[in-house]
């Protein structure tokens, strides 16, 4: 009878196992669900505490340069008053005399302020410092606004001498990439082929494509999208030509665009937004200076009368400029100094100086005040485009056709002479393509070049070595070119598939 009731309970037991395995299968399940929904909130406060980290560190960061601003427009005054000033300059010591503005309001914080370890890292991982200024309000410059708002930017970053770090690490400062990628579609019905940020309106870029068209872009949500808010058929009236490159206007308000010379079409165009409207106002200028091929590039000079340079595969330069009648008129800076097509132009900052690069291997310093040479540099591979460096105004940068080798470095000081270099493998292309184009960082210190592979290559001119530092894979197709964001931790790309890619950085 004993042995009965054990064989019975022994069957009851085994009856029971399948309910208990449900019941802890649901168990787990649920846990799970709930760890899942733990680490996606966690997940997403560390990720707002880092971009509140990189806004107020922006917002420090500016109200730095409006002290040291103000501080500068103060000492002139006194010295131009001979030191006889109203108020006298002790109340701006703040009775720190031997800490900086940073150092000051570092102190001043709360002790129990903490931040996740994450956070710290992310603040702590690199000098990278896009953010220089306070995200921009969304609108359009209007007629009412400082045309000067472009030139007081140049004042306000400041010469820096890089040339001393460059190549002076064993070891590359990484930039934290770490909140992934977003894209958009451009909307383009052909490839990409240009991308600009505006100057003044940091949530503004342009996009231009094969197509023709030019749509102007509003950067949203924190850089997690953008909107359009106009699209323009900038073609050539005749030939229908798109434009080979643009370039935006000092004052933000207009776009400049150059297209081909080969045949009795215009040259150039100038697309005019206006706030609140879907379409820009496209006008053509008369002047057809160049004489034959594409214009391969158009850049606005940093200096104080407003004018541009193109560059054509003519072999010559031109400089325009605004004549009493509000017209745009060209002269030629130099016509026989290339001996191949010029593919980039560029202006010195801090002197009348333009710089130039062909596919004949050359770079070219031209004095335009003296309207002389000033040196020449010759490579030993086709040069495709020219880009000084935002912070250090001695500094520029060439892109070569060279494998391994693509992005020189050089010291107009030393002109000759090339100070360093870097480069990548391609895996899907043999050649360099002059579509492919680069940007520096606002702080002067990385580049970052688009690749005919889906890559976008990051350089740290402070690392000994030439390989990339990093590379983020994006897009489908070609990069054609990756530029940094001026108030926000992010890369905007275009691509070869049509897309737009919104990258975003953790580390400010």
């Amino acid at each position: 009878m004993i042995e009965k009731k054990m064989v019975l309970s022994h069957h009851q037991q085994q009856e029971l196992h399948p309910v208990r395995r449900r019941e802890e299968h649901q168990e787990h399940e649920q846990e799970e669900e709930a760890l899942l929904a733990l680490v996606k909130h966690r997940h997403y406060q560390v990720r707002e505490l880092r971009y509140c980290v990189s806004t107020y560190t922006a917002k420090l960061r500016e109200a730095e340069e409006k002290l040291r601003s103000s501080q500068s427009k103060l000492a002139f005054f006194q010295g131009k008053t001979n030191g006889k000033t109203k108020h006298g300059s002790n109340s701006f010591n703040f009775n720190h005399k031997n800490e900086t503005p940073s150092k000051i309001h570092h102190q001043s914080k709360p002790q129990s302020a903490r931040l996740p370890d994450s956070a710290k890292a992310s603040t702590n991982s690199s000098n990278y410092e896009t953010n220089r200024s306070t995200f921009s309000t969304q609108r359009l410059p209007t007629e009412k606004d400082d045309v000067r708002g472009t030139k007081r930017k140049f004042e306000m970053k400041g010469q820096k001498d890089l040339v001393p770090l460059i190549g002076r690490r064993s070891l590359a400062q990484m930039v934290n990439y770490g909140m992934g990628s977003s894209y958009i579609s451009s909307l383009h019905t052909r490839k990409l082929r240009n991308l600009a940020l505006c100057p003044v309106n940091d949530q503004h870029f342009v996009t231009s494509a094969l197509d023709g068209v030019v749509r102007l872009w509003e950067v949203h949500s924190r850089g997690l999208t953008a909107n359009i808010l106009s699209t323009t058929d900038c073609a050539t009236e005749e030939q229908k030509r798109w434009p080979e490159d643009i370039a935006w206007h000092p004052d933000g308000k207009s776009l400049f665009s150059v297209y081909s010379a080969d045949s009795q079409d215009s040259q150039i165009s100038v697309t005019k937004f206006k706030e609140g409207e879907r379409s820009a106002q496209v006008s053509f200028l008369e002047d057809k200076p160049h004489v034959k091929g594409a214009i391969n590039s158009i850049v606005f000079l940093p200096w104080e009368n407003t004018c541009f340079a193109t560059a054509g595969t003519d072999h010559s330069v031109m400089i325009w400029s605004e004549n009493v009648e509000k017209k745009w008129k060209p002269e030629a800076l130099h016509k026989n100094f290339h001996t191949s097509a010029v593919m980039g132009v560029a202006g010195v900052q801090h002197k009348k100086l333009v710089l130039s690069v062909g596919k004949d291997r050359r770079i070219l310093g031209y004095n335009a005040e003296e309207g002389k040479q000033d040196f020449m540099v010759q490579v030993d591979s086709k040069c495709l485009s020219i880009l000084p460096n935002p912070r250090d105004f001695n500094l520029f940068m060439v892109q070569t056709g060279t494998h391994d080798k693509q992005l020189r470095l050089f010291d107009i000081r030393l002109k000759h002479k090339e100070v360093h270099a870097f480069g990548w493998k391609q895996d899907s292309s043999d050649t360099q393509s002059a579509l492919v184009n680069q940007d520096w960082s606002p702080s002067g210190l990385y580049i970052t070049s688009g690749s005919a592979d889906p890559l976008i290559h990051i350089f740290d001119i402070r690392y000994n070595g030439h390989k990339p530092s990093q590379s983020i894979e994006a897009h489908k197709k070609r990069v054609f070119k990756a530029m940094w964001h001026q108030s926000l931790p992010l890369l905007i790309s275009i691509s070869s598939d049509l897309n737009i890619g919104l990258h975003h950085l953790v580390n400010a």
